[in-house]
């Protein structure tokens, strides 16, 4: 994990749980001052909106007839896909963290549900803390996502390398019986190490995006 991730992961898992503990994701989207200016993370990398909407919108294409063709034999075979969270599931680093559910990334939203409704299972494998697990679960939901599983690091995966434990979450899932289809991320470290068939990776523009 470079450590440019490491600190934006780092910040995002502090800023949700003061989020959740000072005023609960129900109520954390009016905590923000409207007369306040709120800078992006992705604004202050120089990361376009519209580009980067533009460029996941190109992978999603490329998945879909994919996803679409494969999810056919859902009915003989336990499908799943895999996803990473911020910046892949959720528009993370375009949002201040109070101004919470943070929203879908709407192209992969509507790929990941069309494939759940033909039969396939999606699960979440996130760098996320546990602690802020119940707020992610939450946020994933409101999102419009369906969740049928969500990983995050407990304590002991703190200190692993990233793509070690992300590749160590798609085994268990595995081993539960799925044949991962499709594994979507925006990080090299989302789609190392195998058990999935195919990988989408998404735009994090050299590291800019968490």
């Amino acid at each position: 994990m470079s450590s440019a991730r490491a600190k934006a992961t780092a910040t995002a898992a502090v800023a949700l749980t003061t989020a959740l503990l000072v005023v609960g994701p129900a109520s954390a989207a009016s905590a923000a001052d409207p007369d306040t200016h709120v800078t992006s993370t992705a604004a202050i990398q120089h990361v376009d909106y519209t580009t980067w909407r533009r460029d996941v919108a190109a992978v999603v294409a490329e998945a879909r007839p994919y996803v679409e063709a494969r999810a056919e034999d859902a009915g003989r075979e336990k499908q799943a896909i895999v996803l990473d969270i911020d910046n892949s599931s959720l528009e993370t680093d375009f949002h201040p963290f109070w101004e919470l559910p943070t929203p879908a990334i709407a192209d992969v939203r509507a790929l990941v549900r069309d494939a759940h409704d033909r039969g396939v299972a999606v699960f979440f494998v996130t760098a996320r803390p546990g602690i802020i697990q119940s707020l992610t679960d939450w946020n994933l939901k409101r999102a419009g996502y369906p969740v049928d599983g969500l990983y995050v690091r407990s304590l002991p995966d703190l200190f692993a390398e990233v793509g070690a434990y992300k590749t160590a979450k798609r085994a268990e899932i595995e081993a539960k019986g799925y044949t991962i289809i499709a594994n979507i991320g925006n990080n090299t470290t989302d789609l190392v190490g195998g058990h999935a068939e195919r990988t989408f990776k998404l735009p994090d523009y050299g590291g800019k995006l968490s």
